[in-house]
């Protein structure tokens, strides 16, 4: 082989080689995780809404422990396939002692679109289970946030490769245990609140 195209030969496969390496990799975890391809070759987003508030707004009093404490009604769209149940944790970054957890359900049929305005608070329903929150409760506590600035509430939505074998009454941190490798999407919505 010539002796001046050995080298130019080299640094190309190389770089190829880098590309495939760091490259690669990178642009294909960040595609999984961002979106989910329609047939048509669409992109879409995962997301999830509530007619209670708007993303990033105040949470109504109803859906605190100064009103009913009842769950705000949630519903999402374009889940990625392969999804086989959902699951949900809200929680507050902002409380005094840490996170304080709120809600956790999980087991949500694959089926299923939405949850409904006031969740029963049991443990388990229709095959949706659910744990106990920071209150030491089952099922849904609104926010409760000393008096003072605002406190961020996030509802957590997480589509998932798998339904959970948990038993109900379980807590955030055994859900997102019994989690970890089956999530294929997440999505939040966010909400503020304060007294």
């Amino acid at each position: 082989m010539n002796k001046n195209l050995r080298n130019p030969l080299l640094s190309l496969s190389v770089v190829l080689l880098m590309v495939e390496i760091f490259v690669h990799p990178a642009v294909r975890m960040s595609a999984q995780a961002d979106h989910n391809v329609s047939a048509g070759g669409r992109a879409m987003s995962f997301e999830i809404r509530s007619t209670a508030f708007s993303d990033g707004n105040e949470i109504p009093k109803k859906y605190t422990c100064d009103g009913a404490d009842v769950s705000p009604s949630l519903s999402w769209k374009d889940a990625p396939a392969g999804t086989q149940s959902f699951a949900l944790i809200a929680d507050d970054p902002d409380a005094p002692a840490g996170t304080w957890t709120h809600w956790v359900i999980w087991n949500i049929p694959a089926t299923a679109a939405s949850l409904p305005e006031g969740m029963q608070k049991v443990e388990e329903s229709g095959g949706i289970r659910q744990g106990r929150n920071d209150f030491k409760r089952m099922g849904y506590g609104g926010p409760c946030p000393p008096p003072g600035k605002p406190h961020r509430y996030f509802f957590k939505l997480y589509a998932l490769d798998a339904k959970l074998e948990m038993a109900p009454g379980a807590g955030k941190k055994e859900l997102e245990r019994a989690m970890k490798g089956h999530v294929l999407a997440q999505t939040e919505l966010k909400g503020k609140y304060g007294r």
